[in-house]
Formats: C-alpha cells, structure tokens, sequence
C-alpha cells in the first residue's frame, strides 16, 4: 500500500520494535501501563453494526491489531459465532477454535495484524464492565498478554447520534489502585447498579481517539454519497422508541426508590446526615439522567421540525394582478 500521506503512516508495521515490547513487557510493571486506544473506521464501523444486529442481545468479537508503546491500534475486527443472551455473553470451545482458525488464515494472507482484544455489546445499559466481563478479561490478560476490552452499547449509540464505546483493562488480582475520584458520570439502569458498583474498581478505562487513512476517507464519502438519503429519512425517536421508554420507566423506579429513602431519613428526623448526603447525591445522579434523555429527546424533536421545513413545507406563491396580465 502507498503511504502517501501523513495520515498514513500508522499503517506502517514495525516487526522488530513490535517484538521487542513482547520480550520486555512493560506492563508486567506498571498496571497502568496502557493509556490510549486508537481505532480505525473498518473496525468502528464492524463493531457497531455487530452490536446492532444483535438486538436486545450481547455479541461478541475480536480485535486485530497491534500496540506502541502505550497504546492500543485497533485496525480490523471479526465476529465470533457466539449466542448471548440480554445480560451476558460466554465464548464456548468452538468459538477459541474459530479465533485460532481465523488468526492463522489472516496470517497466511500477510496480514500483520495480531489479535489484541475482544469486543462485546452491551445493549442499552452503557458501556463497563460487568462481573463476568471482569473475569474473562483477567483471564485473557493472565493468558494473551496485553490484551484489550472493548464495549459498545449499540441503543445509546442510535438514540445519541454518537458511538457509544469504552476500553478497558484490568488490574492484578490483588493490585490496589489508587483512588483517582470520581470518574466520569454514566447512566446505569437500576437493576445493574449492584453489579456495576461492585466490580467498577477492579478495572480501568482507556482513552478513546479515531484515525483514519487517505484511502478511509474516500470510502467513508462513497458511503455517505450512497446512504445520506437513508440517515436524512431515519428518526432516532421513532426507531428507539422501546429503549426510550425503558429508560424513562428505569427513571422513575429510580425516583420512587429516592423518595422512599428520603421520607424515612425525614422521619428519622435528619439524625443521620452521611446518609442525607448520599440520598442528595443519588438525587443529582437522577437528575442528570434526566437531563440527559430530555436532551436527547429535544435533538431528535428539533432534527424532525428541520426535516420537515426543509422537504415538506410547500412555499406557494402569491399571484398579482400584474402577474395575471403578463
């Protein structure tokens, strides 16, 4: 391939400094060894329309790729055949044979890339790690030094009208990190609060960036030029319906168990102020959550008024009587 522009150049493999990281493993070091992921359009685009395909159920993929120094380059990613269920996704015997198969047919076909992670949807309820999520990367870590994990979240992704994604990688078994604060707000739905809480500080997330070569940029304006009429015609409020009023149902249990938590803190006479304090906090949360699906809801209202003065607003103009004898 021509390396004809400085975009290019991340495509440039470099064998010998590739393996000499392998040999001296730096992140056997330091836990927080890797900082950064940087992800091509072939494989967001992959992921997404994997994860979309899957409905209300988890998919699950693989990264190919490489890394320098403290980062992550994720080039390309396959599906594996694998059958999840709404809460969780499990790579059976066939599918580590499918992995091993596919590695060495792209090899054979002097593809550089090396598999350096997974991928997997979460659909509707963000983007972390669950507890199962947790063991599995810290199995591949164990085993496939470095190794990656990506989530997508393919019902945020289509109501927000941005990719829904995060990475992440996990700490030793009896590594302790050190507290960073708080981290940045996402919404959970209730029922996953417990299993998001308990697990949240056995990881840490990696900072997401996007590249894409001269070659990536042509194709994506093909793509455009083909599908602009089908994203002009599509209506995240009506396409989304169902995870939009899932996750107005989610908010208002949520507000019905605040309100619950703070009459009892009133009868108890605001004796016990950390718990005050907690209750607020959890309301400020609510509150964000709200903001963000009314947010969301207005854009997609405002994107359906401006559709609908640009294509179906017929200007008829009115005739004179110098008109009429011209």
């Amino acid at each position: 391939m021509s390396l004809g522009s400085e975009s290019d150049l991340i495509y440039q493999f470099d064998e010998d400094a590739y393996e000499d990281l392998v040999r001296t493993k730096p992140w056997a070091k330091d836990p927080n060894h890797f900082k950064n992921v940087k992800i091509s359009p072939t494989a967001l685009i992959k992921m997404v329309m994997h994860a979309r395909s899957g409905g209300d159920l988890e998919v699950m993929g693989l990264l190919q790729g490489r890394f320098e120094g403290d980062t992550f380059i994720i080039m390309d990613v396959f599906a594996l055949p694998v059958i999840g269920s709404e809460t969780r996704v499990d790579a059976p015997a066939e599918a580590s044979e499918y992995m091993v198969a596919y590695t060495e047919l792209i090899r054979r076909a002097g593809r550089t890339e090396r598999p350096i992670g997974w991928y997997h949807s979460h659909p509707g309820y963000g983007c972390w790690l669950s507890g199962i999520d947790v063991s599995t990367q810290m199995s591949y870590q164990q085993f496939q030094e470095p190794w990656l994990a990506i989530v997508v979240d393919p019902k945020r992704t289509a109501s927000s009208g941005k990719v829904e994604l995060g990475a992440f990688r996990t700490y030793p078994k009896d590594y302790k990190p050190p507290d960073e604060g708080p981290s940045e707000y996402q919404t959970i739905p209730l029922n996953k609060i417990e299993d998001f809480g308990i697990h949240c500080k056995q990881y840490y997330s990696l900072n997401v960036s996007y590249f894409k070569s001269s070659l990536d940029s042509n194709l994506l304006d093909l793509l455009w030029n083909k599908y602009w009429v089908n994203t002009l015609s599509s209506s995240p409020i009506l396409s989304n319906r169902d995870f939009i009023a899932g996750q107005i149902s989610d908010l208002a249990q949520k507000l019905e168990q605040a309100e619950s938590q703070l009459s009892h803190s009133g009868r108890m006479g605001g004796f016990f102020l950390p718990e005050r304090k907690k209750e607020e906090s959890q309301l400020s949360k609510l509150t964000k959550d709200g903001a963000k699906t009314t947010i969301e809801q207005v854009h997609g209202m405002m994107s359906q008024v401006m559709k609908d003065i640009l294509f179906n607003t017929v200007q008829i103009q009115k005739s004179t009587p110098m008109d009429i004898d011209k």
